[in-house]
């Protein structure tokens, strides 16, 4: 049985299939679109799915979709006729209308009968398909489950327990309450207004002193049976109505807060302005209120369900300093977030929610890494490299051990741009689309700031480490595969990787195994083999604004138009001239002129 799951007309939109309870592939739009969070249809990743699962779209048996418009109507309905909210009801109307015509949306862009499509269509609560993104696909035959993010069909909260393939719900809690839209207000009141920048904000936060926590913890009072509610006084969604954008392009959102926010901390920041130490301490304080929001819903369903397992997913499931303290502070002894634990994920969730409620086959999938998009094969590399060498003096060489060619380079400094295998699912680079340097001097990160990424000076670097030797280096038992829970280094090692040690003394660290990235692993082996640091530094291969490159394409458009020293590519190691190592990084600099040299580029 062919089950494709879908996130649609929400942010991040995205595809998976699987076949017989195993996945074959999960994608987001965004790789393939070239527009970060992208909102609308996942036209691309539809079609790669169907390509990587070497079917036909009439193949397809189920197509999953991760939200469901007759969801909890009666409650909608009653908050509708009670608070008459100004600006949200027609808002909601053309993106559930957008829902109800997604069948006829499938069957347009598929080339099948809109009759056939609609039969082969099941909706799937948001939640639950959130839910069971982790649940289904963790290796706990029974554990609790929970996912906490902004809103999904009118539910912002829930918990409940897995026990082999039967997903219970027990709670929940529902718009307009809900501790994403908590981090969203104080995220857009300090200046950070796209979707999606709630994650500058939690690496802002290290630098403040939590001077304003009980200001923000006025806004959500936590009840006794692990619930929450806002102070509405302070948000707008729930009233005035917020102005989203949902349609073909990036997300939108309007200001969540209202002006009663501003008389409590002080005039909101302007993108524009400086950041100052109120700011940074207001950040500071929003981070600690949210994890205390957040640990008080994980105590309640750990003590409800009495399970010491937990699969954990939804928006705040990526905040990775708040995941680092579940261990610590409840009694949750085990964890598993999968690494799309955002919406991104809820089309992973929607095909696993249905593969099991159908079919009643036992769970024999556990999703040990994140390398499940597309692969590239070597005339697609070929053809990428000949089309710019053409163009531009590069040397490009087949390398017999690149794993100890790219080792030697990283010990001497170079900024590598790593393009392995298949492509990861969610918003971490991995190890298959990164960017690669030597964590031993401090300056690193601004080095790669200035040559590449051209973000926020206070945005940290995250780690790769070997998995058996990350409790040398850093506290904590758990092992990290997806970059999703922030541990502190130890004394010894803060002196030896200071690149990669935030102000807190935490980073996000990634633990690398041989059975799941291999070349990755062999790689850090040959690094600790020259230097004895088993650390790299990881980031997303990519320039600000722009998602994680995909193809070999986007790899030598990025390479070309930045300061990165050298290009892996497979086992193809690429250099620039003398000219080019002069060039690529003034052009990096002016990212208005880079943007227009990647669009000249790709045409």
């Amino acid at each position: 049985m062919n089950i494709l799951g879908l996130n649609a007309y929400h942010g991040d939109v995205a595809a998976a299939l699987v076949r017989d309870g195993q996945l074959v592939a999960a994608v987001e739009e965004e790789r393939f679109r070239r527009i970060k969070h992208v909102a609308g249809f996942p036209h691309h990743a539809i079609a790669v799915c169907l390509e990587m699962g070497g079917i036909a779209a009439s193949d397809v048996d189920v197509f999953a979709v991760s939200r469901d418009p007759r969801a909890h109507l009666w409650r909608k309905a009653l908050f509708l006729l009670k608070n008459r909210p100004k600006g949200t009801v027609a808002s909601r109307a053309r993106n559930l209308a957008s829902l109800r015509a997604l069948p006829a949306t499938m069957a347009k862009s598929l080339n099948l009968d809109e009759a056939v499509v609609r039969q082969r269509t099941r909706f799937v609560e948001h939640h639950p398909a959130h839910l069971a993104s982790a649940a289904f696909v963790s290796p706990f035959d029974e554990a609790a489950v929970c996912a906490i993010d902004g809103f999904g069909d009118f539910v912002s909260t829930s918990w409940g327990r897995v026990a082999g393939l039967r997903l219970s719900v027990e709670g929940r809690v529902f718009f307009p309450h809900s501790l994403g839209l908590l981090y969203l207000a104080i995220t857009q009141y300090l200046g950070f207004p796209n979707y999606g920048d709630e994650f500058k904000v939690m690496g802002l936060a290290p630098y403040g002193e939590p001077g304003f926590v009980r200001e923000i913890e006025s806004l959500v009072q936590l009840n006794d049976d692990g619930r929450f509610e806002l102070d509405l006084s302070y948000f707008r969604h729930w009233s005035e109505g917020v102005q989203m954008t949902w349609e073909d392009g990036a997300p939108t959102l309007g200001a969540v807060f209202t002006p009663k926010l501003e008389s409590l901390l002080g005039p909101a920041r302007r993108r524009e302005d400086p950041l100052e130490a109120k700011h940074e301490a207001i950040a500071a304080s929003l981070q600690v209120a949210f994890e205390r929001a957040a640990l008080h819903v994980l105590r309640h369903v750990q003590k409800s369900t009495g399970s010491t397992r937990l699969c954990f997913a939804g928006g705040c499931a990526m905040n990775s300093v708040a995941n680092g303290k579940i261990r610590e502070q409840t009694g949750f002894r085990e964890l598993f977030i999968q690494p799309a634990a955002g919406d991104n994920g809820t089309a992973l969730g929607a095909a696993f929610y249905a593969c099991h409620q159908m079919s009643g086959r036992h769970r024999g999938f556990v999703m040990e890494h994140s390398y499940v998009g597309r692969r590239y094969a070597d005339k697609d590399i070929q053809n990428a490299t000949q089309k710019f060498l053409v163009r531009i003096q590069t040397s490009a060489v087949r390398c017999e051990d690149i794993c100890r060619e790219t080792a030697k380079l990283l010990a001497e400094q170079r900024v590598i741009g790593w393009f392995q295998g298949a492509s990861e699912f969610g918003p971490r680079a991995l190890g298959n689309r990164s960017l690669l340097a030597d964590p031993r001097k401090a300056e690193m990160k601004d080095i790669l700031n200035k040559r590449v990424k051209h973000r926020q000076a206070f945005r940290p670097f995250a780690p790769i480490v070997l998995a058996e030797r990350a409790k040398e280096v850093f506290e904590g038992e758990e092992d990290s595969p997806f970059m999703l829970i922030a541990k502190r280094v130890r004394p010894e090692w803060r002196d030896r990787i200071p690149a990669v040690v935030h102000v807190d003394g935490t980073p996000r660290v990634q633990t690398v195994r041989e059975q799941t990235n291999p070349v990755l692993y062999r790689l850090l082996r040959e690094f600790e083999a020259l230097t004895g640091v088993p650390v790299l530094i990881n980031t997303s291969f990519n320039v600000k604004g722009e998602p994680i490159v995909e193809t070999p394409r986007d790899a030598m458009i990025c390479f070309l138009t930045t300061g990165i020293d050298n290009l892996i590519l497979q086992d193809t190691l690429i250099s620039k001239n003398a000219l080019h190592k002069i060039v690529g990084p003034l052009v990096g600099v002016y990212t208005d002129v880079a943007a227009m040299v990647m669009a000249s580029m790709r045409a």
